[in-house]
């Protein structure tokens, strides 16, 4: 994440990976104020083993984009809604990328959708995560049924 303020929002993305048993790490990275980590953490992302970067910003939010040009790694961006704006211009830094350099873009605060598209990106190639990604939407399914029937029964 850019700041440990967006910590608050992308600590979802991080339970989400958790609650799938997929480890990971958690790291504060500016776009703007450490640009030589960036670099670095960019260029040995997939060097150290990382299949994934889960990057999320607010404001001007280029950390997503500037480390999708630094790596061959899927990158998924999490715009950061701040005071101002509503987190339309961290949506809009992100999901606007050049050609050649894509970012997956979840919604707003969207962290925990961040990780469960993570979760599906790293199931494509690991049948055990998947099977973790299918119980879950198996188990979302159970869940709005229950909610229809408590719905019906209140009637």
């Amino acid at each position: 994440m850019g700041s440990d303020s967006d910590w608050r929002v992308m600590s979802d993305a991080s339970q989400a990976l958790t609650d799938f048993g997929i480890p990971h790490e958690v790291e504060v990275v500016s776009a703007h104020r450490t640009v030589d980590k960036l670099v670095s953490y960019g260029r040995e992302a997939r060097p150290r083993g990382l299949r994934v970067i889960i990057a999320g910003a607010g404001g001007a939010a280029h950390l997503p984009g500037m480390l999708a040009s630094l790596t061959a790694l899927p990158v998924v961006g999490v715009p950061v809604q701040l005071a101002t704006l509503d987190g339309m211009d961290s949506l809009l830094s992100i999901v606007q990328m050049p050609a050649g350099i894509p970012v997956a873009t979840v919604s707003i605060n969207g962290a925990k959708n961040a990780g469960l598209l993570a979760a599906r990106i790293l199931g494509a190639s690991d049948p055990a995560v998947a099977d973790r990604v299918e119980a879950y939407a198996r188990d979302l399914e159970a869940q709005v049924e229950q909610k229809n029937r408590r719905l019906k029964e209140s009637l």
